[in-house]
């Protein structure tokens, strides 16, 4: 997706960019069906590959609105969800980007260290802890692997490591807020901003009560750090309208497009 969404607002044949990322999904359920895909070997080979097909599309760059997705796990990932809200930021003309799952894991993973750190426990928790960190150094290499994947390819933007995001907030907000996606969501805001994604889409359900704290409640402090950050939270509830939701989402396209003229 990562790689889709960087390629896609660019194609000079509408549709390609899309075919691609439908033959890779395929190709990979198949590899991982028959038990194959998932060493450390043939995760480089298959991001090698990955790489050079989505780099031979061709492309025309013009000047698009960066915009960026973050929110409540579930919102932020699922189109019916969030009303289609990347399909809807592509007709609106922009580029998205759309953080990926694996920072996720990772944040995640910490959990048990931390709360151990934090607050203690006995053996059963000391072994739950080893296990979590096995497991995040595992799922780090992977991700450190797809990052080196990029480094041949400077027109794309690689994904942003969990190490980076969580330097980015401290000082900003307190690792033990990990209730929902904790500082990791606030992270992904800087992140995002950092990167040249300032315009920042908050996705959110009405009643996530950790989502609006470490979501719309740090919105503030985001814009303290980076004066640019221009981000519109959006609730997505059986109460929300559809055209409320997306009249609030232009209204912020409309600041971005005002910005990018006057840059």
């Amino acid at each position: 997706m990562c790689l889709n969404n960087q390629t896609k607002p660019y194609e000079i044949k509408r549709g390609e960019s899309t075919a691609l990322l439908d033959h890779w999904i395929q190709n990979l359920n198949n590899q991982f069906a028959h038990g194959h895909g998932m060493n450390m070997g043939d995760l480089k080979k298959n991001l090698q590959q990955i790489m050079q097909d989505f780099a031979a599309v061709p492309i025309k760059k013009v000047s698009k609105v960066h915009v960026g997705i973050v929110g409540e796990i579930f919102v932020k990932y699922a189109a019916f969800a969030n009303n289609n809200l990347e399909d809807f930021l592509a007709e609106q003309d922009c580029e998205v980007n759309l953080p990926g799952l694996m920072n996720f894991i990772l944040f995640m993973l910490e959990h048990r260290p931390d709360d151990l750190k934090l607050y203690g426990g006995g053996p059963a928790a000391s072994i739950a802890s080893s296990v979590s960190k096995f497991l995040f150094r595992y799922v780090s290499k992977m991700q450190h692997a797809i990052t080196e994947a990029f480094q041949p390819y400077p027109q794309f933007l690689a994904p942003t490591e969990f190490s980076h995001v969580h330097e980015l907030v401290n000082g900003v907000i307190g690792y033990g807020a990990k209730m929902g996606e904790g500082w990791l969501l606030t992270g992904e805001m800087l992140e995002l901003a950092e990167s040249g994604f300032e315009n920042i889409v908050c996705a959110q359900p009405f009643g996530c009560l950790p989502n609006h704290i470490v979501g719309k409640g740090m919105i503030r402090k985001v814009k303290q750090v980076n004066p640019k950050a221009n981000i519109v939270p959006i609730d997505y509830d059986p109460s929300a309208t559809k055209v409320n939701q997306e009249n609030r989402i232009k209204l912020m396209l409309a600041v971005a497009r005002e910005n990018m003229n006057q840059s």
